[in-house]
């Protein structure tokens, strides 16, 4: 198992370092594992002067899989595109074309009491959100500044997306879904939006193709409210790059904290990136109290989805559970009568326990 590590900023170190910990627990020692670690996001400004040195980029090419910490620093918008610590990961997913995002919002039973909605809104949720991730408003040109006839300032992205991109997303989403509860709900905005319009077109389209699979569509503003409405209604979410990045955000505070959720970032073949869906935190990092469990989440995907290694990858989800109804909490989960504990604590005790 190649893989490389790419810690990046922030919380990031201290989250893969954990789920390195664990990962290696899991696999045992007769594994083949090479471990490949790359500086990536302000670290990578820091030793090469490159968010995405051509050094990570070639070790992140030649690797199985990607164990991705987070890449991101104070003052990240105002930096040129290119030269983002947090673009890092943009360009990385674009390079290996990852188009596919799976991010899975699901709720530990020991958790119910931990989300701000109702135990009986979110008791029991397992939601996939499929999210493209190569195309959309963060890669569309033309993009840029520039001045009008009037002498002021204007900003300008483009929204684009092809009808082979739709549809390649549209079909990983319904084959996900036939391994689920057969329902599949394509997000988007088409009452106002022509890439919207072609997005569902095409989706309605492939749908015909998977007649066992139930398909609705929703408009991006009514998603929101049914996903803090009644979450479970949902099965497999599919949209696009920007309406998923922030429903998977919305999806992973019901599950009580954005610590706890992993995410898969997968193109053609078995080549993934795993990362933890939170970002880099900086107000928190080097303080050790991070949760870690969903940097550990991240290498359990990796297993199941690039080594087919779902025995491994089993092993870590058992033992999250297990620490988890032991009472081992991070600050961000924390509730009365648990034990407290760091990020490298819960680390240790979930390798104890696998």
């Amino acid at each position: 198992m190649k893989i490389a590590v790419l810690a990046g900023d922030g919380i990031g170190p201290e989250v893969t370092r954990e789920a390195v910990k664990v990962l290696k627990a899991a696999v045992g020692p007769a594994a083949k594992l090479e471990l490949i670690e790359a500086a990536i996001g302000q670290a990578g400004v820091d030793a090469a002067g490159d968010p995405l040195p051509q050094e990570t980029l070639q070790i992140a090419r030649d690797a199985d899989a990607i164990l991705f910490g987070s890449a991101g620093v104070p003052g990240d918008e105002v930096i040129p595109f290119m030269m983002r610590p947090g673009a890092s990961l943009l360009r990385l997913r674009k390079d290996l074309q990852l188009f596919a995002n799976f991010r899975p919002a699901f709720l530990f039973p020991e958790l119910a009491d931990a989300s701000t909605l109702k135990r009986e809104v979110v008791e029991g949720l397992d939601i996939l959100i499929l999210r493209e991730l190569t195309g959309d408003l963060y890669f569309g040109e033309p993009r840029g500044f520039r001045t009008n006839a009037a002498g002021e300032r204007e900003a300008f992205n483009t929204m684009l997306y092809s009808e082979p991109e739709i549809e390649r997303i549209a079909r990983v989403a319904f084959e996900a879904a036939r391994k689920r509860n057969r329902k599949v709900c394509s997000v988007d905005k088409a009452n106002v939006l022509e890439v919207m319009q072609l997005w569902r077109e095409v989706v309605t389209r492939v749908g015909k193709d998977y007649p066992d699979v139930e398909l609705s569509h929703m408009f991006v503003d009514a998603a929101v409210m049914v996903l803090m409405k009644a979450p479970k209604s949902f099965d497999v979410i599919v949209t696009g790059n920007v309406f998923g990045d922030i429903l998977s955000d919305g999806a992973a505070m019901l599950t009580g904290s954005i610590g706890m959720l992993p995410t898969a970032s997968l193109g053609v073949g078995k080549k993934g990136l795993y990362e933890p869906v939170h970002g880099s935190a900086p107000d928190i990092a080097g303080k050790n109290i991070a949760n870690p469990l969903a940097a550990i989440l991240s290498a359990e995907m990796l297993l199941r989805y690039s080594f087919d290694d779902a025995k491994s990858a089993d092993k870590i989800n058992t033992a999250v559970r297990k620490v988890l109804a032991d009472g081992y909490r991070t600050g961000d989960i924390a509730e009365a009568g648990c034990k407290t504990v760091s990020t490298s604590q819960m680390g240790d005790a979930v390798a104890a326990a696998i």
